[in-house]
């Protein structure tokens, strides 16, 4: 039979660990926290059966299970405290987290973040729950998120790959859990429009904004980094666990290569064959030996899918054409504002143009921008839809507040915010773009020429 307590060793460690760096333990900080009768035995009782497949493809999961006498096929145990809590073991932990970034957030979370803030939110505890009297929130599972800020990030967010809508509980799920613990970091990341530092996200998600920089967050950020120094790394744990070298490591795979490798996963047969009709693409394409059906994204040296600068361009010139053609909007000023934003990575944060899921939603309901479907975060990843909803949303600023503005006005108002735009100085924003600008000019009468509405 199984052993329902394995990785207990490793337990131990990081408990005796965490005593001799002082850091607090969540059983140890008294009445605010409550833990719900056990009612998951298995892995198998939360989690869908792709997610334990995919942890069995894991390697050091796999080794740590068979060596617990788990067997593929039949319902793995979870480890148990000696309180008879379940958690998860650190191998497990990073599993999750590196599966649930790999499949929903391209690399942008950082697995180590997410594995240290379990740590300090939950001990990796599924069925943790507290209660903060100052907020009257309770907040659930390993993440410890609660309720409200999940619903608010399927909502508001575009997080949709879960539905939790009147059911708290959903939050014990490991693989839920830390789904939304890793879109609210990534909203953290972004917050107000800038990109923030780690400390400010960690702080933040314990404190929230208003105390990202306050003192009562300063120790939480200093236990941060404690535990994330602590955690294995991934070859310390290879080595630990496959001391072997002969070993056969099994590949860690969700068969999603295709959605970041060629244009066909993510743009439609229709703006495909008008990609295809651009001569300057048409031209690069097939000095490429790209295929019909098939064409590939260029990545950069960390494997990120990014469009080069003439596709950048075309999709500027096809967006403008088919659905603004009565705006002044030109094809390079979209180009530029993709490089700033972006730099044509198309899986960033509102993909090549960097524009907010938020306002891409708005402009979908409100303003009557319909030609692209916007109900997740992911339909961003369609060059075209971003490119469209960045479109509509700098038409909205030319027009601010019922004035005809500048483009060095709806230039900064796009990268910065409409609030932010100084007229009096020259900003960093607009800089930058007209330095993007130059690398999308191809005649000398736009060269010196900053017409772009």
């Amino acid at each position: 039979m199984a052993n329902p307590c394995h990785g207990r060793a490793t337990c131990h460690f990081l408990l005796l660990f965490r005593c001799l760096m002082g850091v607090k333990m969540s059983k140890r900080t008294p009445c605010n926290i409550t833990r719900m009768a056990s009612s998951f035995k298995y892995w198998n009782e939360c989690v869908d059966p792709p997610d334990i497949e995919a942890m069995w493809m894991d390697p050091l999961v796999r080794k740590e299970w068979d060596d617990a006498g788990e067997t593929k096929g039949q319902k793995v145990h979870l480890s148990r405290d000696p309180d008879g809590q379940p958690y998860l073991t650190q191998t497990e932990m990073k599993a999750v987290a590196e599966i649930i970034v790999r499949r929903h957030f391209h690399s942008q979370v950082d697995p180590d973040m997410i594995c240290a803030i379990s740590e300090l939110q939950s001990d990796r505890q599924l069925l943790t729950t507290r209660y903060n009297k100052k907020t009257k929130e309770t907040v659930f599972g390993i993440m410890q998120l609660s309720q409200k800020t999940a619903e608010w990030l399927v909502r508001e967010m575009g997080y949709r790959q879960y539905e939790i809508e009147g059911d708290a509980t959903l939050l014990y799920r490991p693989f839920i859990s830390v789904y939304f613990g890793a879109a609210y970091l990534m909203w953290l990341s972004h917050y107000d429009d800038t990109l923030r530092s780690e400390e400010f996200v960690v702080r933040a998600y314990k404190g929230g904004t208003k105390k990202a920089k306050h003192k009562t967050t300063l120790d939480y950020w200093r236990r941060y980094l404690s535990v994330k120094q602590s955690l294995p790394s991934k070859r310390e744990t290879y080595d630990a666990l496959m001391p072997d070298a002969s070993t056969p490591v099994l590949p860690i795979s969700d068969n999603k290569d295709d959605e970041w490798t060629y244009w066909d996963s993510r743009a439609s047969p229709e703006d495909m064959n008008e990609m295809w009709r651009n001569p300057e693409v048409l031209k690069e394409w097939t000095k490429s030996n790209e295929k019909r059906g098939k064409v590939h994204f260029s990545h950069d040296a960390e494997k990120k899918p990014y469009l080069s600068r003439i596709e950048t361009k075309a999709v500027a010139q096809i967006i403008l054409t088919k659905h603004f053609s009565t705006r002044k909007v030109k094809p390079t000023a979209l180009a530029a504002l993709a490089e700033v934003s972006s730099m044509r990575i198309v899986n960033g944060i509102g993909g090549i143009m960097g524009i907010d899921y938020s306002k891409a939603q708005w402009s979908y309901k409100d303003m009557g921008y319909k030609a692209y479907k916007v109900e997740s975060v992911s339909d961003l990843f369609n060059p075209f839809a971003s490119m469209y909803f960045g479109a509509a949303y700098m038409a909205w600023l030319s027009e601010y507040e019922g004035r005809e503005r500048t483009p060095y006005f709806v230039v900064q108002a796009y990268l910065g915010g409409p609030e932010n735009v100084n007229l009096q100085e020259t900003g960093p924003f607009w800089v930058k773009f007209e330095e993007a600008l130059g690398q999308y000019q191809d005649s000398k009468k736009d060269q010196g020429s900053c017409s772009i509405l």
